[in-house]
């Protein structure tokens, strides 16, 4: 097990050289995605008209304050292990670090999953654009063969994935700068916000569904605190790392604003809600002739479907390495530490993910998304919240260069904009996260005990 001390001089000697616009742009390209174009139907339906900019920045204040606790966390443990080493260390003074350091990669064995079944769902609700006799059945099939396909893809060598990731950001810029683009030609303010009179009464049913799509924003904003993971290479990581925090959030928001806004000051938000190929949808009713906007509707279509399937690659790719690499320091199962034994790499880890993603490819996206994001609520993120403050105040033993701006404030309202999404989501989605996170310490207990067999094996050897 990698000590805190460890943890805090693991990369001495690592450049710093990134400055504030470098490390802010980085943090951009791991955020800016193709989410929105998944997501937006969803957003309209759930919030019943166009005044999704509700939860687009209420997810924002949830995006800033939750980002300042992955800065102060980052910054006392820079290194690998994230999470896993955040949570572990917090709470090791009550006895809880080893638990919540395994549940942040039991986490992943979901949490992958569903979101390489999210991208395949999204593929081929866009694929409907060309077949659109396709059935649900097919759909679904559709969707598991695309999962299915894509983990087959990885059992080769992945040398190829950094350039891909290079030119799948590209394409999605270029997309977005495409709808925002088309979408100004063609804009209807008093469309756009025409808001029903709901959208003005301030009473509990409009925050359960601010609340309710928060999630959903949530879930395009993510990767925020990416930046964290490069603290060692930033020059001057204690004002630079928070504020790319801060300036990466409020682009990405206000990309994605002025995009969803534009979209139905295009399409009328009853119709927008029902689309499940929106930004094709929208491009082809940006032109006046017919058959060009079709035309231009179809290469639309072909650009998102090479964005899903390119980051389903680099989704499959990067969580199967997770569980590997804590099966192989003795912190998950050992299965999970076998390699392929000429291809050499985790492919137990890969299959596994792969076939648990299958089955969920046969629920809607807005279904799937919910999930991912409470089993990280509850599993991980309000764990954090409270954990920042812990550390800061049981572990002095380990250094904090950066403390975040008006500590604990941020921390205290992160964790209870999370607590607000959770309890404003639908009640199948928090029995689920309940019932997953029971089973992570289910596994724990089993692990310990595998754990403990083992060492009285070894020493009985000895």
């Amino acid at each position: 097990m990698v000590t805190a001390n460890r943890t805090l001089t693991e990369s001495p000697h690592l450049d710093r050289g990134l400055g504030l616009l470098q490390a802010t742009s980085a943090n951009i390209l791991v955020m800016i995605g193709i989410g929105p174009f998944l997501t937006i139907p969803f957003m309209l339906q759930s919030m019943g008209g166009p005044h999704i900019l509700y939860a687009w920045l209420a997810g924002a204040v949830l995006a800033l304050c939750d980002g300042l606790v992955y800065a102060q966390l980052g910054a006392a443990l820079p290194g690998s292990g994230g999470p896993y080493v955040y949570l572990r260390e917090a709470y090791r003074p009550f006895g809880l670090g080893p638990l919540m350091g395994f549940l942040v990669i039991f986490q992943v064995m979901l949490v992958a999953p569903l979101s390489i079944a999210s991208g395949a769902v999204g593929f081929a609700d866009y694929l409907r654009f060309y077949w659109t006799m396709m059935g649900a059945a097919t759909h679904n099939a559709v969707a598991a063969a695309v999962s299915i396909g894509m983990t087959a893809l990885l059992y080769r060598n992945i040398r190829d994935v950094g350039r891909l990731s290079v030119i799948m950001l590209a394409v999605v810029a270029a997309t977005v700068g495409w709808v925002i683009a088309a979408g100004l030609f063609h804009f209807s303010a008093a469309q756009a916000f025409r808001f029903p009179p709901s959208a003005f009464v301030l009473d509990r049913a409009l925050a359960a569904r601010v609340g309710a799509v928060a999630l959903l924003a949530m879930y395009n904003y993510g990767g925020y605190n990416n930046v964290c993971y490069l603290a060692e290479e930033i020059r001057d990581p204690r004002r630079n790392v928070p504020r790319a925090i801060v300036l990466s959030i409020l682009i990405v928001v206000a990309l994605y604003v002025v995009m969803s806004t534009v979209i139905v000051g295009v399409i009328p938000w009853t119709e927008a809600q029902q689309s499940r190929a929106i930004a094709s949808v929208f491009i082809e009713r940006t032109f006046a002739n017919p058959a060009a906007g079709r035309a231009a509707a179809m290469a639309m279509t072909a650009l998102i479907l090479f964005v899903t399937a390119s980051s389903l690659y680099a989704v499959i790719l990067g969580y199967s390495r997770i569980p590997f690499a804590a099966a192989r320091e003795g912190q998950f199962f050992r299965v999970f530490a076998r390699l392929h034994p000429t291809k050499h790499f985790p492919h137990v880890s890969l299959a596994t993910l792969g076939a648990i993603a299958v089955p969920f490819c046969f629920f809607s996206l807005g279904q799937i998304v919910n999930w991912l994001i409470l089993v990280q609520i509850l599993s991980q993120f309000i764990w954090q919240c409270a954990g920042v403050i812990l550390l800061r105040r049981y572990r002095t033993d380990i250094p904090q260069p950066f403390v975040m701006w008006l500590y604990p404030i941020p921390a205290i309202i992160a964790l209870a904009l999370w607590i607000y999404v959770f309890v404003s989501a639908p009640i199948d989605g928090i029995v689920f996260a309940l019932g997953f996170v029971a089973a992570g310490v289910g596994a724990y207990v089993l692990f310990q005990r595998r754990l403990l067999r083992r060492r009285h094996e070894d020493t009985k050897k000895t």
